[in-house]
């Protein structure tokens, strides 16, 4: 469980996110829960910064499209991010898919949702 999150941030790990959900659903009612949520919203914004920067020209929506609805998913729950982690994937994300709108989609709905009233992010 400690090792399973590195290993997400690498694009095209699909199974190891199928390893993920299923802890998720084990610690349905353990007081782990959110902290493990934390660990997966830090994964896929680390997993969707790579990508972007290893396919800098070309998109992979085969690969993006999947993290992009986990990342809004998993923010809809956790409603907090880490802030370097935030900027990171906002600045890469805008670099190189800054036309992409699937990506734009989701930024939206992200800062609709982080830089509410009553979000600590919003400062």
């Amino acid at each position: 469980m400690e090792c399973l999150p590195a290993a997400l941030e690498r694009a095209g790990s699909e199974e190891s996110w199928a390893v993920a959900d299923a802890i998720s659903t084990v610690l349905k009612d353990s007081e782990e829960l959110h902290s493990w949520r934390r660990q997966l919203l830090s994964a896929c914004m680390k997993g969707l910064v790579a990508i972007y920067s290893s396919s800098k020209d070309e998109s992979k929506p085969q690969v993006e499209r999947p993290m992009l609805l986990r990342l809004e998913e998993l923010l809809g729950v956790v409603e907090e991010v880490d802030p370097d982690d935030w900027c990171s994937l906002v600045k890469t994300g805008l670099k190189y898919r800054y036309r992409d709108g699937a990506f734009l989609k989701v930024l939206n709905a992200a800062i609709q949702l982080l830089y509410k009233e009553e979000s600590s992010l919003r400062q």
